[in-house]
């Protein structure tokens, strides 16, 4: 199964008064390199929101974004710091004395100082209810972000396949080309030899022996079946459910090792094309498998 590694996802919900969004966005990468931004009062679920990320996402690089709210009930999210109004009060009534000023304080004179009025923190009963939304929201962002992936993934299994069999043609006509060469060379060899000896004491078996050398090095029947059975590998390795990007890496390198080992072995022009194109086609599959889970 292909699944691309680049995509979005967005995920909301709702629950009594508390609204969670969740945003993933996943671009390539050959490990899992998550990045996350949660609000301050729920850092330390970091590493539960890592784990439920990683249950559903193998690879990519994913930046992940929390923002939470609370349904606004027309109350402040403010109180007040009865020790430091008291304390204000008590140094405003020294001051008065210590001036021989008259008069009574006023709210106004209390509230002139800004750290009288403190935010109010969310117990631990708000937190739990927040966290709850944020696990809803993040699932559903993890969702739509596989459907995304998925999605992707299948335009790419589309090219991946298309390019194989590119490949699977070329590699038909190298066939066509190379067959019976290993004898024609043979042939070749001896006939030019045979003119060159006009000694009846050379040593034809050791003659026999080096023309078949000679063929043998420039046969590509083996490296055209390792070939093959990496085309058929790698074909396997799309269809099977499990992510596959590493493995189908794998593969590519394995082809390019056979294709340049055809294209030294066959010294024909009429090969070299063909493995020239094979080899443009096995690059443009290598850039297309860096996207792939």
């Amino acid at each position: 199964m292909i699944i691309s590694m680049t995509g979005f996802g967005r995920g909301e919900a709702v629950e009594n008064g508390i609204s969670a969004t969740v945003e993933i966005k996943s671009l390539n990468s050959r490990y899992m390199d998550l990045s996350i931004r949660l609000p301050q009062r729920l850092q330390d679920k970091e590493l539960t929101l890592k784990e439920l990320i990683q249950s559903m996402i193998y690879r990519g690089k994913l930046n992940v974004s929390v923002h939470v709210s609370e349904v606004d009930s027309g109350e402040p999210h403010i109180e007040v710091d009865e020790v430091k109004v008291k304390a204000y009060a008590r140094l405003l009534r020294q001051v008065q004395s210590a001036a021989d000023i008259e008069g009574d304080l006023s709210i106004r004179n209390i509230t002139s100082f800004n750290d009288v009025f403190i935010t109010k923190e969310d117990d631990e009963e708000i937190l739990a209810q927040k966290w709850v939304v944020v696990q809803k929201a993040a699932k559903q962002a993890l969702e739509n972000l596989i459907a995304m992936r998925t999605r992707e993934g299948s335009q790419l299994k589309k090219d991946l396949l298309e390019r194989i069999e590119a490949i699977e043609l070329n590699l038909n006509e190298v066939e066509k080309v190379s067959d019976g060469r290993v004898d024609e060379v043979r042939n070749k060899l001896r006939d030019r030899i045979q003119q060159l000896l006009d000694d009846e004491n050379f040593d034809r078996d050791r003659l026999e022996t080096e023309i078949a050398v000679i063929a043998d090095k420039m046969d590509i029947t083996e490296e055209i079946v390792r070939m093959r059975a990496h085309l058929k590998f790698f074909i396997e390795a799309i269809e099977q459910p499990e992510p596959s990007g590493r493995r189908l890496n794998f593969l590519t390198q394995e082809m390019n090792r056979e294709l340049n080992t055809i294209g030294s072995k066959a010294n024909d022009s009429g090969i070299a094309h063909h493995i020239v194109r094979s080899k443009e086609t096995l690059e443009q599959i290598r850039e297309q498998v860096q996207n792939v889970e």
